[in-house]
């Protein structure tokens, strides 16, 4: 069974859902049509693409196998952050200054237009903290951000652990790192939002319309096929073996959230997005009203887990050991996904066929930049595109039909630790 199947078709029981209104449903696609873009997931990546072009006067065609923001864009943790999974000395050292700085400013982009396009009910607060659960990490991650407040000129503020414990309200971390350019939102109203956008600019959008076969630009669904001009493939980790070099560098994962019931005397808490130094991360938020939106462990089977309350539940008693006994009102899975490097990948891998994914986490702010830079590149505008392009992102051990075995046995995982 598919990614796309493995978990059921139904609507995820997510806590984004409560407060906004229904979201409109769109048609499935039936019958043959052309458009100058067809985009295949209506994520985040995929309604910017679409946004982006229609705004440009292409006619856009969007194909979405479930509903808009079904997928990983409206079910992640909600976190908007600066750069890439690679800190900038690393890109720097690997990719030199000039480039590193260029994708520095990518990154500073892809968060401002976010948090411009919120919609007022994704509920913005500003804040993103990187937690560090020894001194020696504590350290490193200082000496990092002083080295950024001193070269990029950015303002990041050193927390100590009675510091970080005030902002967030455990004594499990050493200390940390506040930037206050990042942030969270409630990810389904953004990708509702974009939706919405791309509708009013002319996209017409499909729900219920699974892609089965990418083949040049034509695109084909159970009912109907788009001849397009040209194609973004955009469906992070659903369906990325249709297109064969996506197939082989973005690898699926699934990672699961919870959310408490309001915690007595936790609101008005600081809202910022946690992150911190584990390798498979632990992220997670305050909510106004006291809530504690956690994010943590992942697997590299199809199948979620089946008591995924527990699941999370394992990893929340390690930061909030008070909470042991909390009720969690909200539980859920989602599939995203990473490459080798765990840098994102976007390139045209076929004439015309353009690919994205494999955000590693980091995808609330950059898929909308991956699509927006994939419109300029078809419109004949490459520098962007050529930038982004750049980034080693290698075929995964073992290619795509290997690649996820690797992983479970760990040589994907040394690949990453290692960053080629």
């Amino acid at each position: 069974m598919s990614w796309l199947h493995a978990n059921g078709d139904g609507w995820p029981g997510t806590l984004y859902d409560e407060g906004l209104p229904p979201a409109p449903e769109h048609p499935p696609l039936r019958g043959r049509r052309t458009a100058d873009l067809c985009v295949v997931g209506g994520g985040i990546t995929g309604l910017s693409a679409a946004l982006h072009a229609a705004r440009a006067g292409m006619s856009v065609v969007v194909l979405e196998a479930q509903r808009v923001g079904w997928g990983a864009s409206g079910r992640n943790g909600g976190q908007i952050g600066r750069g890439f999974n690679w800190s900038q000395r690393q890109l720097e050292a690997k990719l030199g200054e000039r480039t590193a700085r260029a994708l520095w400013e990518l990154s500073e982009e892809a968060v401002r237009t976010t948090r411009e396009a919120l919609p007022p009910e994704a509920g913005h607060r500003s804040g993103i903290l990187t937690a560090a659960r020894s001194d020696g990490e504590r350290a490193r991650i200082a000496a990092d951000a002083e080295w950024m407040n001193e070269r990029y000129g950015t303002d990041a503020r050193v927390l100590d652990r009675d510091e970080i414990a005030a902002a967030i309200g455990t004594r499990a971390y050493a200390g940390g790192v506040l930037d206050r350019v990042g942030g969270t939102c409630n990810p389904l109203a953004y990708i509702r939002a974009l939706a919405r956008q791309a509708t009013e600019a002319g996209a017409a959008i499909h729900e219920r319309s699974e892609v089965h076969r990418i083949h040049g630009t034509e695109v084909a669904t159970a009912q109907g096929a788009i001849a397009a001009r040209f194609v973004l493939h955009a469906t992070n980790g659903y369906s990325p073996h249709l297109t064969g070099p996506t197939a082989a560098r973005v690898l699926p994962i699934n990672n699961y959230i919870a959310a408490t019931a309001p915690v007595p005397g936790a609101e008005g808490r600081d809202g910022f997005a946690v992150a911190d130094d584990r390798f498979v991360v632990n992220y997670f938020r305050w909510t106004p009203e006291g809530r504690l939106i956690y994010g943590g462990g992942e697997s590299y089977g199809r199948r979620f887990p089946r008591d995924i309350p527990s699941k999370v539940r394992a990893n929340l008693v390690r930061v909030y050991p008070e909470l042991a006994e909390v009720e969690l009102t909200h539980a859920w899975g989602g599939t995203l996904a990473v490459t080798a490097t765990r840098l994102p990948y976007l390139a045209e891998v076929a004439p015309g066929v353009f690919a994205a994914g494999g955000y590693a986490g980091h995808g609330l702010a950059l898929a909308g930049l991956a699509g927006q830079v994939a419109v300029e590149a078809m419109r004949g505008e490459r520098t962007r595109l050529d930038l982004l392009a750049h980034l080693p992102v290698p075929a995964l051990p073992g290619g795509r039909i290997f690649g996820p075995w690797a992983a479970q046995a760990g040589m994907v995982l040394g690949a990453m630790r290692d960053r080629l």
